[in-house]
């Protein structure tokens, strides 16, 4: 069974931000685990993204919504101890 998790486990995005209430699994059930930009219809949107990719696109989207450098600099580097990135 799939856990409850307060951050989508690929790119860190609070899921209570997730305008779809988190990603879609197969079985057209809510994720507990991913987000919707992440995770729909059971596979990620992007399933060839590298954990270094996934970082840049956090800290562009981090400073596209205004915040400061530092700290989308701070927020991506926890990217790699996500479920996804694990097993990389």
């Amino acid at each position: 069974m799939e856990g409850i998790y307060k951050n989508c486990q690929s790119c860190g995005m609070p899921l209570s931000k997730d305008p779809l209430g988190g990603g879609i699994n197969a079985d057209g059930t809510t994720s507990g685990k991913y987000c919707s930009r992440c995770f729909i219809d059971g596979r990620f949107t992007k399933p060839d993204m590298t954990v270094a990719e996934m970082q840049a696109l956090v800290k562009e989207k981090l400073r596209d919504l205004g915040f400061p450098p530092p700290m989308g600099w701070f927020l991506a580097r926890s990217i790699p101890k996500l479920e996804r990135w694990k097993v990389q």
